[in-house]
């Protein structure tokens, strides 16, 4: 029942479902085209429904690039990616909240203009330094010079702070050291932010193309972003193999997600609440 003096919301929600719509709509028209014939594809007017459903585009993304290893090759760079970047950046906010040692602020204010650095600027010195230390098509060649963190430890350094001074003087008097104030009281209290942050290093991580693609020449070695290039150089290219390896290669974002949905709620809510 509407309250007196309640403004009406009709606009607002008539937003909403617009922009709804509006994002919503391409992963229709991908996971629809992924089950088209290639006649459905390219017929006009554009063909919502498939006429028939196939899984034979599916199949051809197998025979048309090696898509298991590229497959492989993301999950295992952007699982150990987003873990190692995860442990980095919560100890240095860790350090950067919660301990006193000279040069603190002058380390954060370092770290936080890094972030004002574009990527491509130093993307020739660090493959340079790569390439030096022999990492050219190999996983620490992959995973190691993108565990850029600064972000992610601002991110984290914002919930810490939150966390009460007390809770850390009570885990001394208990006689924990530092590692144990760290894995006994801040990591335990800190899951909605930890599991936030990881959210957006894997998605980082997972659709990362750039790099993955200078650092490596084997084929063996190239990860999924850039497997799917290979299917739009293929001079039989078919749009409807590409949307069906492109169903595939969001399917592991999906499963992130839906491990990560409460924390990622439960951090925007208490954001919200401290606001």
């Amino acid at each position: 029942m509407k309250k007196p003096g309640q403004k009406p919301k009709i606009f607002t929600t008539l937003f909403l479902v617009l922009s709804s719509i509006l994002m919503i709509f391409p992963f229709v028209w991908m996971f629809l085209s992924a089950f088209k014939t290639k006649a459905d594809v390219y017929s006009y007017p554009p063909r919502w429904i498939p006429s028939i459903f196939t899984w034979d585009n599916f199949t051809e993304v197998f025979n048309k690039i090696p898509f298991l290893r590229f497959y492989a090759n993301s999950i295992v760079v952007a699982v150990i990616q987003t873990f190692l970047q995860i442990l980095i950046s919560a100890m240095g906010a860790f350090a950067l909240t919660k301990l006193e040692f000279r040069g603190r602020k002058n380390m954060f204010s370092f770290m936080q203009s890094s972030m004002y650095v574009p990527e491509v600027v130093t993307m020739i010195p660090l493959f340079l330094l790569a390439a030096w230390a022999g990492m050219v098509d190999t996983y620490a060649g992959l995973i190691l010079p993108g565990l850029t963190c600064a972000f992610t430890t601002i991110l984290l350094m914002s919930f810490f702070e939150t966390l009460p001074n007390e809770l850390i003087d009570a885990a001394k008097i208990d006689g924990c050291g530092y590692y144990r104030v760290f894995t006994k009281v801040i990591v335990p209290n800190s899951r909605t932010a930890i599991g936030t942050a990881s959210l957006f290093a894997f998605l980082t991580h997972w659709r990362a193309y750039l790099w993955p693609l200078i650092i490596t020449n084997n084929v063996n070695m190239r990860t999924l972003p850039i497997g799917l290039k290979y299917l739009v150089s293929d001079p039989t290219f078919e749009y409807q193999i590409l949307m069906a390896a492109s169903l595939m290669a969001i399917i592991p974002i999906l499963v992130v997600y839906l491990l990560m949905e409460k924390e990622f709620v439960q951090s925007i809510t208490l954001t919200g609440l401290k606001a």
